[in-house]
């Protein structure tokens, strides 16, 4: 990004070259044109449109979850009877972790980030977001890293030491293959591109907000985006470290995780679950600002206590750093020691319970829009119950020592994980599918999609709590018959084909509306925020004139968005505003697109992959990594000549 010194200029100064209320057609078209990605297939490598990439980001991430459910489908296939024989030990091994590692790291932490990146630039009134090549970058490393994921595992070399990968299990020593490797480089690919979204969102959220966007007056979802990305920053370096370490002690023969050269096995759980626990409210957080969306839109009211609502969000985020050995009560930590975790587990309850008390305070008494994305939203309020109460249940120690290892774990974790986080993302689909397409998703389809995924949920994932209770350990391929699981196992596999079918009936769905749904409108819902602002599907440039605010729900103020005008309507120049009040500091020019993202991607692709062969791959691979980055980062004459002439305009 280079500056241009120039302020904007005032709305009754209108010219050809820039934007603004006045400004014309003329300056539309050209804003369009502008900051439209280049066309064709080469110009698909060098987009840097943050829409573009949010939408590849949101179907790439799909896709995984297809993927992830169809290895779930095998696995509750093969326990679905005692003595089955569908799969052997080796391979079910491979897709229960293959399936945790996709759930986890390919698609529940991405998609809420793909979200946001769509998202947030129409919701603070800005036509891009902070280094959008950075951005773009950002979903390359990510494709290829699960690509990478797979590809191993097609080729039989995939994973099979848990979407954890525990030491010593992990270590050379009882896992020879490369399997831990590519779990460990995958690792490497999906948490860079994590860092690097976060910075993107972090900087775009505090410095393009729109003129008089105050930090009190932010969409609680941008709260929850803002919140979610500092978590990443702190969550992420942790498990770069751990998976980094494993592969030395692999590959060079350091000896972190080896007890005989003073090594220790709980540093990896250490380090792993710092960054593991807080992942959770990685995925729960943006879904509660997805939540306050859907209810304020369908009641059409501002959210009760917004700020209670922001300061519950923060707490979260301080208290999910503070409980990791809620995962390791099992193993022999000091008692007193575990009590503080014990805390702390419960205390993190409290900030979730006041997001709860004011959403049912802003539904109380009022006219509610019954669409499908509400329907999402309550179904939350009850698996979010159920998956809490369970939480409790085992922050308490002589509990998780009982039901440790168990399917009760299992029940929790998918109550918790796809319960709190996969309905309010399809809510938050539904609810911005108009925005994101310009069409509706059919309502009928909708409302079964919800009652078969809702159905098959509670079938699938409830019976493990029994299962659990009864004493059947999870990471077992098979099991004897007499031992009472033969029911409540055929019971949820049952509930994972409904949960298939459901989303089978989601996909028709999407398909059907994105060549003939209803047309949308601009803001079908009637919502307050800005995104509803700008046209469905918004243009390259997302606003014709960047609005000004005059309080939390624009759209509904008496005085509307007004608008800003001064930036240019022929370079890629926006508005950067104070962090605190959003009072305007000055103009940028952003970068064009260009193939140097993807280039450089495919250059760090060459060194993680060639070091998981041998140590020389990370020298031998930096070479080439190097030279593109200089490439990325060299001065492009027509962007310094363009800059110049912007800094001498009058």
């Amino acid at each position: 990004m280079k500056p241009a010194s120039a302020s904007p200029r005032a709305a009754d100064a209108p010219s050809r070259r820039f934007d603004g209320p006045g400004a014309g057609p003329a300056a539309t078209r050209s804003l369009a044109a502008t900051w439209a990605d280049p066309p064709g297939f080469v110009g698909a490598l060098c987009a840097i449109d943050p829409k573009t990439i949010a939408r590849r980001f949101m179907a790439t991430t799909l896709a995984f979850f297809l993927l992830g459910g169809g290895l779930a489908l095998v696995m509750r296939l093969q326990l679905a009877r005692p003595h089955a024989h569908l799969v052997d030990a080796q391979l079910y091994n491979q897709l229960f972790t293959v399936h945790g590692s996709t759930m986890m790291y390919l698609f529940a932490v991405p998609v809420m980030q793909a979200v946001a990146i769509y998202l947030v630039p129409l919701m603070i009134g800005t036509r891009s977001i902070a280094f959008p090549r950075m951005n773009a970058y950002a979903f390359w490393i990510f494709l290829m890293g699960g690509l990478f994921l797979y590809g191993s595992f097609a080729a039989g070399a995939g994973p099979s030491t848990g979407w954890f990968s525990y030491v010593p299990l992990a270590s050379a020593d009882y896992s020879p293959g490369k399997g831990p490797d590519v779990w460990a480089q995958t690792i490497t690919f999906t948490e860079l591109s994590a860092l690097l979204e976060a910075i993107v969102l972090i900087t775009t959220i505090f410095k393009m907000r729109a003129p008089g966007m105050s930090l009190s007056r932010m969409p609680l979802f941008v709260w929850a985006v803002l919140v979610t990305q500092f978590m990443v920053l702190f969550a992420m370096p942790a498990i770069m470290v751990a998976s980094t370490t494993l592969i030395l002690d692999r590959l060079v023969g350091t000896h972190f995780f080896n007890p005989a050269h003073d090594g220790d096995v709980l540093l990896f759980q250490h380090l792993f679950w710092f960054f593991g626990h807080p992942e959770v409210y990685l995925i729960f957080v943006p879904a509660l600002g997805f939540m306050s969306s859907i209810i304020s839109t369908c009641t059409r009211r501002p959210i009760f206590g917004y700020r209670p609502m922001v300061l519950s969000l923060v707490a979260t985020a301080f208290l999910a750093f503070g409980l990791w050995v809620h995962h390791m009560f099992a193993t022999p930590l000091p008692e007193v020691g575990k009590s503080f975790f014990t805390a702390a587990s419960l205390a993190i309850a409290v900030p979730g319970a006041v997001q709860i008390f004011c959403w049912l305070a802003t539904l109380w008494g009022a006219p509610l829009l019954w669409r499908t994305q509400l329907l999402f939203a309550l179904a939350f309020f009850v698996i979010l119950v159920v998956g809490g109460l369970s939480g409790i249940m085992l922050a308490a120690v002589p509990i998780d020592l009982q039901v440790h290892d168990t399917y009760f774990v299992v029940a929790h974790l998918h109550y918790v994980l796809f319960g709190g986080a996969v309905f309010p993302l399809f809510g938050a689909f539904y609810h911005w599918f108009p925005k994101f397409s310009g069409r509706l998703l059919d309502e009928r389809l909708g409302r079964w999609h919800f009652a078969l995924l809702f159905v098959g949920f509670n079938t699938a994932f409830f019976p493990m709590h029994l299962l659990g209770l009864q004493g059947m350990v999870r990471r077992i391929w098979t099991y004897p018959e007499g031992m009472g699981w033969d029911r409540l196992n055929l019971l949820s596999t049952i509930g994972a084909w409904i949960i298939a079918l459901g989303t089978a009936v989601f996909l028709v769905n999407l398909v059907r509306s994105l060549r003939s749904g209803v047309l949308a409108g601009r803001n079908p819902w009637n919502a307050g925020t800005l995104e509803w602002h700008a046209a469905s599907p918004p243009p390259p440039h997302n606003f014709d004139s960047l609005p000004v605010v005059h309080g939390k729900e624009p759209l509904w103020d008496a005085r509307g968005p007004g608008g800003v005008s001064g930036l240019a309507a022929d370079a890629r120049e926006l508005l950067i505003t104070r962090t605190v009040d959003a009072r305007p500091e000055g103009r940028y020019l952003f970068p064009s697109p260009s193939i140097w993202p993807f280039a450089t991607a495919l250059a760090t692709t060459v060194l993680f992959i060639a070091s998981v062969f041998t140590p020389w791959g990370a020298v031998w691979g930096a070479v080439p990594l190097l030279l593109a980055t200089v490439a990325w980062f060299w001065p492009r004459r027509a962007e310094t000549q363009t800059a110049i002439a912007l800094e001498r305009a009058p």
